[in-house]
C-alpha cells in the first residue's frame, strides 16, 4: 500500500508542543527523519493559528509544558506564530530530505470568526494548504473549550453545541479547504463519568454537520487519532466528495498513526488517491 501524504502534522512551531525555544526544538527535523523510515510520501506541518482574545480553561486541561501560558484568571495567552523561523526550519527541512515532499500550511483555530484578523498578520497565500478548525465554543460570554465545557454542562449537550457551530464554520467563504477532527469534542469525552459515546445518539446531529460541510464544497479530515467506521460512512452518505487523512501528530512517533487501516477503510467506501498523494482522496 502507498501512503498518503499526512495532512495534519505540527512541530516545534505550534505552541502547544511547547514553542522553538522549548525541548520540542528539532521536532520537525526528527519528523521527516520518521516519514523517510516509514516510508511516508509526504507530510503537511500545519500549524496552530489561534487568535481568541477570550479563551478560558481550568488549569488542569493543560499540559505541564503549556501550563504557564494560562493566567490566573483562566484566560489562555498563545504567543505570536514564528512564521519566519518556520519557513526557514521548512526549507531546511526539505534540502536535508529531499525525496520527501514537504508542504505547508496552518490549522486556524475558529477560521469563521478569526481568519479576517489573521490575514492582517500573515501572507496566508505562503501557505499550501490551510486547515479550518473549530476548538472553542461560546459559553458564557467567553471561548471555551470542550474539555473545560464537560465540567460546566452534560456530555451530550457539549458535542450538540460543538456540532451546531458547524455550519458557522464553513458559511463563508474563507479560504480553507478541510474542516478537521470532526469529533474533537469526543476526545474529551467522559467515558468513566457516563459510559463510551454512542454516535447513534447524536447521529442526526453529526450527520447535519456533515450534511453542511460537504455542501460548502470542503473536503472532510479522517483524523487517525481514532477511527471511526462511521464516519466515512456517514460523509459519503451525505454528498462528501473529498477526504483528507491527518494524524494531527505533536511528536514525531505519532506521525501517520493509523494510516494504513484508515486508507483501507475509506477506499472500501469509494474514496480514490490522485497520483499525487498531496491530493485529496475523491469519490
Amino acid at each position: 500500500m502507498t501512503l498518503p501524504a499526512d495532512s495534519h502534522v505540527h512541530s516545534e512551531f505550534s505552541w502547544d508542543t511547547g514553542g522553538p525555544d522549548s525541548p520540542a526544538r528539532g521536532t520537525m527535523e526528527a519528523t521527516c527523519a520518521r516519514a523517510v523510515r516509514i516510508g511516508l510520501p509526504a507530510l503537511f506541518f500545519t500549524e496552530h493559528l489561534d487568535l481568541e482574545d477570550a479563551w478560558f480553561t481550568d488549569p488542569e486541561d493543560f499540559g505541564d509544558h503549556e501550563r504557564h501560558l494560562v493566567g490566573e484568571d483562566g484566560i489562555v495567552a498563545v504567543p505570536r506564530f514564528d512564521a519566519d523561523g518556520y519557513f526557514e526550519s521548512i526549507e531546511r527541512c526539505r534540502a536535508a530530505f529531499p525525496f520527501l515532499r514537504i508542504g505547508t500550511g496552518l490549522e486556524v483555530g475558529q477560521p469563521h470568526l478569526r481568519l479576517e484578523a489573521a490575514a492582517t498578520e500573515l501572507d496566508l497565500t505562503r501557505f499550501d494548504r490551510i486547515l479550518g478548525s473549530l476548538h472553542t465554543l461560546e459559553f458564557e460570554g467567553r471561548r471555551v473549550e470542550p474539555s473545560t465545557l464537560y465540567r460546566r454542562l452534560p456530555a451530550e449537550e457539549v458535542v450538540r453545541r460543538y456540532l451546531a457551530e458547524i455550519p458557522d464554520l464553513v458559511a463563508g467563504d474563507e479560504p480553507f479547504e478541510i474542516v478537521t477532527h470532526l469529533d474533537y469534542a469526543l476526545r474529551y469525552w467522559p467515558e468513566e463519568e457516563v459510559g463510551p459515546f454512542d454516535p447513534h445518539s447524536l447521529e442526526q446531529e453529526l450527520r447535519g454537520a456533515m450534511a453542511v460541510i460537504a455542501h460548502s464544497g470542503r473536503a472532510l479530515e479522517m483524523n487517525t487519532r481514532r477511527l471511526w467506521p462511521w464516519m466515512p460512512q456517514w460523509w459519503a452518505e451525505e454528498g462528501g466528495r473529498a477526504i483528507s487523512l491527518g494524524s494531527d501528530a505533536h511528536t514525531p512517533a505519532a506521525l501517520a498513526h493509523g494510516f494504513p487501516e484508515a486508507a483501507a477503510m475509506v477506499e472500501g467506501l469509494g474514496f480514490r488517491p490522485g497520483r499525487d498523494p498531496r491530493e485529496l482522496w475523491r469519490r
